[in-house]
């Protein structure tokens, strides 16, 4: 049984409080189990230290009873009195109070009147006029809450891109810091993580006066709804739709804090089974030895892990796989880092879809410290790229070589070409051509609607070609946008592993293909990545922490990543040294 934790402790007597009231129980009662709910919520310690230390009376709200109850939710993770109340009341009353605006007299009204129990029988008695119908509630009502209830339906399905969360998270994070007082403000979650997708935004921030940040937090210019505002956490809803999370705790907590709402939640179960075995309990305050009650806190993520005998997890490992099992023989490796990057083999200019010229990249280039920068514009047959005609490829070489001599060794534009893969499996430059490249990127940009045995072969013979070097965002897919094509992708690993193929972990934030998982399979068969950003303007060429965050989620080493290597040793694989 895993330790419950403030927030989940709180919750229960919040749903307590909300059923109380749908039964129509005495109003003090109902106000007891709601204090107590925000008393615990927005504790300065961990609930279970004091349960340990035998100071639960000391919450305000907590008498004998209520001791009683939270004593039993800690020791068993259940409580027979809420399960009690579950069974008597239709098990859909808490879901539909979830609803913004409709509390609990409203669910007993759906209820009692109605017959609606359920988030589907109050869609449907809003939408044909049965809540409107209702005394005292109107169209005007009804269509509210039919909207409340189709955005928090979106809010439990729909995740958002990385690539669109993580600059509002920055900014958050960013104008937050300028708050009186704080400090250590972190986004958290899955974004802290790097998952290709996000459900909201987790921020953690500790403060002299929490206050003075939650209240800079929900007077923020973006804030189109404050779900919820107090002294030590807020939740607000962006012009954009996205929810906003704020959590507020004493500094000394910070460390636990932020590994705990880092998460995953199946990580954070396998590190609190791990702790029980120690005799320890593990929240978001630190560590609390089980026998004395003595709450332990750490300055550094590193410290709690070493505490737990484990290695340092770095947040992006922490899916709740194999990392703890890994991380207790010593077996988490240095995973690639950005600085780690000597170029990057993956760009495009004016001369096709790109907005600017190849002297232009190059020096955003050189700017990041990069030693190289192959140039990959489109090949004719993506006409909606403005792609270029062999005869056009050969003038941009030229340019390039006479560049190349201003470098006068310091630096060096590769040259390439990003060739479309065509339906039959052929690719779209002739092989002398092709050969004359530094780099060839080979991508599908056309006939998508392949079949798997389809689209499996054409792959398979366009990376028999010897002068394809890498696969280019081999799944095509566009986060949110469009599904990864039909692919064998098994059948791809093995055929890289043969024609000396690499993969791209393309950067941008739009695709970040390969996915993590297929990076971690091709660790293990040993296929040599290609980090690249895709950039069609120098500004897109800062998106490559989202590539080195996806192979880092795949555990790849800078070995793995053949643009780790200097440039005779790319040069070297490529054929070209």
């Amino acid at each position: 049984m895993v330790p419950m934790d403030n927030p989940a402790v709180a919750q229960v007597f919040e749903n307590i409080g909300k059923l109380l009231e749908v039964q129509g129980d005495s109003p003090f009662k109902i106000r007891a189990y709601q204090r107590v709910a925000r008393e615990i919520d927005h504790l300065p310690g961990d609930i279970n230290t004091l349960a340990a230390q035998d100071k639960l009376r000391t919450i305000p709200g907590v008498g004998e009873e209520i001791e009683k109850k939270i004593r039993e939710l800690l020791a068993t993770g259940r409580l027979n009195f809420y399960q009690r109340l579950l069974q008597e009341l239709p098990g859909g009353l808490v879901e539909m109070m979830e609803v913004p605006g409709l509390g609990p007299k409203m669910a007993a009204r759906m209820w009692k009147e109605l017959g609606v129990t359920t988030l589907p029988e109050l869609e449907a008695a809003l939408q044909d006029g049965r809540v409107a119908a209702l005394p005292r509630m109107g169209a005007k009502t009804a269509e509210n809450l039919l909207h409340q209830l189709e955005a928090l339906r979106g809010r439990k399905a729909e995740r958002v891109p990385l690539g669109e969360a993580r600059p509002v998270a920055e900014a958050i994070v960013a104008a937050l810091s300028r708050a009186s007082g704080a400090r250590n403000v972190t986004a958290a979650g899955s974004i802290r993580r790097w998952r290709d997708t996000v459900g909201d935004i987790d921020i953690l921030a500790t403060a002299d006066d929490p206050q003075s940040v939650t209240d800079a937090f929900v007077g923020l210019p973006e804030v189109a709804e404050v779900l919820s505002h107090g002294p030590q956490r807020a939740s607000i809803r962006l012009k954009s739709g996205l929810q906003v999370d704020l959590l507020l705790k004493p500094h000394a907590s910070y460390a636990s804090l932020l590994q705990h709402f880092t998460g995953s939640r199946e990580h954070n179960i396998l590190l609190r089974e791990r702790a029980q075995h120690m005799g320890l309990s593990m929240g978001e305050y630190g560590l609390t030895e089980a026998a004395t009650g003595k709450l332990e806190t750490f300055l550094t993520e590193e410290a709690l892990y070493q505490r737990l005998g484990l290695q340092y997890i770095p947040p992006e490992l922490r899916e709740g796989g194999d990392e703890v099992l890994r991380a207790e023989c010593g077996r988490i490796p240095r995973l690639v880092e950005l600085p780690d990057l000597r170029g990057d083999l993956h760009a495009h200019t004016e001369w096709s879809d790109g907005h600017t010229t190849i002297e232009a990249m190059a020096e955003a280039a050189r700017a990041r410290g990069y030693q190289y920068l192959a140039i990959t514009d489109h090949s004719a047959g993506l006409g909606i790229a403005r792609g270029l005609a062999p005869e056009r490829l050969r003038e941009q070489l030229k340019i390039i070589r006479e560049l190349n001599q201003s470098y006068a060794g310091s630096f060096r534009i590769l040259t390439g070409s990003e060739v479309d893969i065509r339906a039959d499996g052929t690719l779209d430059f002739p092989d002398d051509l092709l050969a004359e490249l530094d780099v060839v990127v080979a991508s599908v940009h056309s006939a998508m609607g392949q079949d798997l045995v389809k689209m499996t072969d054409r792959v398979l013979r366009a990376m028999a070609n010897p002068h394809m070097d890498i696969f280019g965002h081999p799944t095509t897919r566009l986060i949110g946008q469009r599904d990864p094509i039909q692919l064998d992708i098994e059948a791809v690993f093995q055929a890289a592993l043969a024609t000396h193929t690499a993969l791209e972990v393309n950067a941008s934030p739009s695709r970040l293909d390969l996915k993590d998982a297929h990076v971690r399979r091709a660790v293990e068969l040993g296929i040599p990545l290609a980090i690249s950003t895709d950039a069609h303007h120098p500004d897109q060429l800062a998106q490559m922490p989202y590539g080195v965050a996806t192979a880092r989620r795949g555990w790849a080493e800078p070995s793995h990543v053949l643009n780790t290597g200097p440039l005779q040793e790319l040069l070297a694989f490529l054929g070209r040294a």
